[in-house]
């Protein structure tokens, strides 16, 4: 038998900590005279009861995790941790289904930012913050598990970014401490930093503290059913583009910049090939909505950049509809959802550091079909790549694409369209937010779709932002053979 001990611990942890982060929703209802903070009291006590049984009960030695518990760790925290966050959901004003709770929830967790929910500008505040805190806690949960658990799991070329520190049993527990802290300081710092320049920014104090955290999270949930459209403010799309940049760049380099004084930033290759990708991406769209669409040559730039970034990084903003620029430009926005942001970061997607090892791969490759007895070996950042690196890489594209079309294929059977079945999938699976279509698109939402349907991009959305082979691996016999 596989000790659980272990894990249950860190679960109970982690639902002691949502527990806690319900204060904040339950305050601001308590404030304003709404009801629902006597739900945000009855779920946070039922999870703090609950977490503390686990904690008290599993309080095993913890020395060293083995790869059995460490899968079976990483896949359970997200779980019941979702399935508690939706409980406000269901029993709040909104009054959700427990599927669309444990859909909203779940986009949540994973700052996915697809919403099952309408009427936004009118619903509680409590409502609303406990959604943009679900974002900001996810996100930070992202980096810290992209730095210190999937390089550890050799995930999908994840061991590429392994921090030395985390190599030795010995160093391990105080450095990735010490590492967390830092990223937790610094996470804290620029959402505040963007919730104080968005109110400057003549935003009110309650929707620049939303967007704020759901912006550097890299999320996209909105206090309002129409996202930044609603604004109207050109002041605000260009600090939240800025701001989504700076949610999708490694957040390791921020680190390293602060304490070395160093400009490893703009040194990396992973950021000036994520920096060009959406460089180049943002001038095509914004020469079509000039040439065809007859925006002015400002307005087609912020709102240009600000989409495609929104799309790219995974955020899931929106300030206008895009549905209605015309094919190019939505097949762009499509394509770069696969892309994502980089690693070690609250973005999504493929990742781009995947994507340089791959066409480093096949340039190796093509020198070699020119000369077949020399030696050629793919390099990133001027530095050989491991084999086992490359197959783990080329593994996660085969396995992605296979998923993609898997979950493509169950929506399609389920009953969707065409195009709301694939770009459901890929929004889900790339943990975007928005889709294509008049269903799923910009301006509308998943509320109508099956509860079928749901569940199973509740699924795509964990596979996506746990990478695969995470969840994938829990369904072969052999891992739970001793």
């Amino acid at each position: 038998m596989i000790d659980l001990r272990p894990a249950l611990f860190v679960i109970g942890i982690l639902l002691t900590t949502i527990a806690v982060a319900m204060l904040a929703p339950f305050t601001i209802d308590l404030i304003n005279g709404h009801q629902d903070w006597k739900i945000f009291a009855a779920a946070g006590t039922l999870t703090l009861f609950v977490g503390g049984v686990l904690v008290l009960t599993n309080q095993a030695p913890i020395r060293k995790l083995s790869i059995q518990q460490a899968f079976i760790l990483t896949a359970a925290s997200w779980l019941s941790i979702t399935m508690f966050a939706a409980l406000p959901f269901v029993f709040s004003e909104v009054k959700l289904s427990y599927t669309d709770a444990f859909f909203e929830a779940m986009s949540g967790i994973t700052t996915t930012g697809s919403t099952v929910m309408t009427g936004l500008d009118s619903a509680p505040k409590g409502i609303l913050l406990w959604r943009a805190l679900l974002q900001w806690l996810g996100g930070i949960g992202i980096i810290v598990m992209a730095i210190a658990v999937l390089p550890m799991l050799r995930v999908g070329g994840m061991q590429l970014f392994k921090v030395e520190a985390f190599e030795t049993q010995e160093k391990a527990l105080p450095r990735a401490g010490q590492i967390a802290a830092w990223i937790t300081f610094l996470y804290i710092g620029l959402t505040i930093i963007w919730a104080v320049g968005l109110w400057i920014l003549d935003m009110d104090r309650f929707p620049a503290v939303i967007h704020a955290m759901t912006t550097i999270a890299t999320g996209g949930y909105s206090t309002s059913d129409q996202s930044i459209a609603i604004f109207k403010n050109t002041s605000v799309e260009i600090f939240i583009t800025v701001g989504m940049l700076v949610g999708a760049m490694p957040f390791l380099l921020y680190l390293r910049m602060i304490r070395e004084g160093s400009f490893a930033l703009t040194r990396d290759p992973q950021v000036r090939c994520f920096l060009l990708i959406a460089f180049f991406a943002s001038t095509a769209v914004i020469f079509w909505l000039w040439a065809t669409n007859n925006f002015s040559f400002d307005q087609a730039t912020v709102t240009g950049i600000f989409n495609t970034v929104s799309i790219m990084t995974g955020t899931g903003y929106t300030s206008a509809n895009y549905q209605n620029w015309g094919a190019f430009p939505v097949v762009i926005l499509f394509l770069l959802m696969f892309v994502g942001g980089c690693a070690g970061s609250t973005a999504c997607g493929i990742k781009i550091f995947r994507f340089q090892v791959l066409f480093s791969t096949i340039h190796s490759q093509f020198q070699k079909l020119l000369q077949p007895h020399g030696v050629f070996v793919p390099h990133y950042n001027h530095r050989p790549i491991a084999e086992d690196v490359i197959h783990s890489v080329m593994n996660f594209f085969c396995l992605f694409i296979a998923t993609f079309a898997a979950l493509a294929l169950v929506l399609g059977a389920i009953g969707l369209d065409y195009v709301t079945a694939i770009t459901g999938a890929a929004t889900a699976i790339c943990n975007v937010g928005p889709a294509m279509g008049p269903i799923i698109g910009p301006s509308g939402n998943f509320a109508s779709l099956p509860d079928a349907a749901k569940w199973s991009l509740s699924a795509g959305m964990i596979l996506g932002r746990l990478e695969l082979f995470t969840i994938l691996i829990l369904f072969l016999p052999s891992f739970w053979k001793r």
